[in-house]
């Protein structure tokens, strides 16, 4: 299987394991936008404001491309600076393209108690528990 693995840039260290033991399992992995500079979006901002939305619209396109090309979307939900299984917008928008379009979508951890909780609950993902034996 092609699998996305979406997660909040604060946790791109935690990722490299999980696509490791993914590629054993045979699937193919792509990559969060920006995973070779996670500050990159930092640095955007402090440039201009323009500036940074035209790089966050150029992020948002790509995600979207990506998910189209996969059939499946990891998403890496761990704690986040004190909030539990942590879901923030970026992830958020990917996870609904990825049920607009029909794609399976893996949860790495329950479903955060959040904004968004509802509307991840109607996306039907599938709970891991952190069992990557799972995706399937």
């Amino acid at each position: 299987m092609k699998i996305f693995i979406c997660c909040s840039k604060h946790i791109y260290d935690r990722v490299p394991p999980i696509k490791e033991y993914l590629e054993k399992a045979g699937h193919r992995i792509t990559l969060p936008n920006s995973f070779d500079a996670p500050m990159k979006e930092e640095e955007m901002k402090k440039l201009s404001r323009k500036e940074h939305a035209s790089w966050k619209g150029e992020m948002l396109r790509l995600q979207e491309k990506k998910i189209r090309e996969v059939d499946a979307l990891v998403i890496v939900n761990f704690e986040k600076h004190g909030q539990e299984n942590y879901i923030g917008g970026a992830t958020f928008l990917e996870m609904f393209k990825a049920w607009e379009l029909g794609k399976k979508i893996f949860l790495m951890n329950p479903i955060p108690k959040n904004i968004f909780e509802d509307e991840i609950m109607g996306f039907e993902p599938v709970i891991l528990n952190g069992n990557l034996e799972l995706v399937k």
